[in-house]
């Protein structure tokens, strides 16, 4: 069998589908590589002493580890020379970074959360870094945040890793969804699968039910009939997971189904995840994998950002479940 590299199908996709610029073909790649290095110091363990805490906190008032400040630093400083870009963002950084005047400018946005999950880093669980690519806005001459709060549906592409058992690269540029797997022999991400779908009925949900007590009516709702199971109204039994970090419970949602929660409730009464860095890129994937994403009212890709760092409440994941899920809060 052909192994095909991500620089094969970014390079197809640009000659067939052409949903991929020779631009965004290499900003894609250099994020990539940024990757393949974030990965090698994550399986460096306490070797490295990557789940330290650095005494600092980021915007959103959260410690920040060792790992998360590194890999900001490498995203930053692979993707600030190549030409591809005008500006980034990140979860880890106050404001945009503006490419330095000694390098070309490009026509992209970079947004991303460089180490997800890395509160998990002290005991082994995967973690993973999220990214989002949207255009400049027509006309615009001058990049400050505002050129950044577009609707999801704006995104170009977008992708996650996860640096687990194997280092996994989930992307989409607009026409489904491809899996790379990095072959750390050959130091390259392969294809392992080309049309990831996620079916639209399931057996499986995700939520932290420590936050029950904080729920809104139709979450509790939905997770009752969950755990009522075949004696309930849905007459058919669930299986809970639950990660705690985005990018692990995500990857598993898109590779057997299920659905994703963390909605907004008493104690995040505008929701825990970030609208740009999280919630955006994940409901792209996932709309391109023939899933569903909202904030349980609407679809999220269609939210309008008011702030960099603004959060949402988050439900992805098998199309009929999401829908389920978001009629019971329009009931409300």
């Amino acid at each position: 069998m052909k192994r095909v590299t991500l620089t094969q199908y970014l390079i197809e996709q640009q000659r067939s589908a052409g949903t991929v610029s020779p631009e965004l073909r290499l900003l894609l790649e250099v994020i990539a590589r940024a990757c393949k290095m974030i990965s090698h110091a994550v399986g460096k363990g306490a070797l490295a002493g990557i789940g330290d805490v650095v005494g600092t906190q980021n915007v959103q008032g959260e410690a920040q580890k060792k790992l998360d400040v590194v890999a900001n630093e490498v995203l930053v400083e692979a993707n600030e020379w190549g030409g591809q870009l005008a500006a980034m963002v990140s979860e880890e950084m106050d404001r945009p970074y503006l490419i330095p005047s000694r390098y070309p400018s490009g026509q992209f946005l970079l947004l991303m959360d460089p180490l997800d999950g890395s509160s998990n880093l002290d005991v082994n669980i995967s973690v993973g870094t999220i990214f989002s690519v949207l255009r400049c806005p027509d006309g615009c001459t001058t990049i400050d945040e505002q050129a950044f709060l577009q609707p999801g549906s704006r995104q170009v592409a977008a992708g996650f890793t996860v640096y687990g058992a194997s280092t996994i690269l989930v992307l989409t540029v607009g026409s489904g969804v491809a899996c790379f797997t990095l072959d750390k022999e050959l130091g390259s991400f392969v294809l392992t699968q080309g049309s990831l779908t996620i079916p639209p009925d399931t057996h499986e949900f995700a939520i932290n039910v420590s936050n029950q007590r904080n729920w809104e009516p139709p979450v509790r709702r939905y997770i009752d009939e969950c755990l009522a199971g075949r004696t309930g109204t849905r007459a058919k039994d669930f299986n809970m997971r639950w990660v705690a970090s985005m990018v692990a419970d995500v990857y598993r949602t898109l590779s057997r189904g299920g659905i994703f929660l963390y909605p907004r409730d008493a104690k995040h009464r505008d929701g825990r995840l970030r609208l740009m860095y999280e919630a955006n890129p994940m409901a792209f994937i996932v709309e391109q994998a023939g899933g569903a994403a909202t904030d349980g009212r609407q679809r999220i890709l269609d939210l309008q950002p008011a702030a960099l760092h603004e959060r949402v409440g988050v439900i992805l994941g098998s199309k009929n479940e999401v829908e389920r899920v978001t009629r019971y809060h329009r009931e409300t």
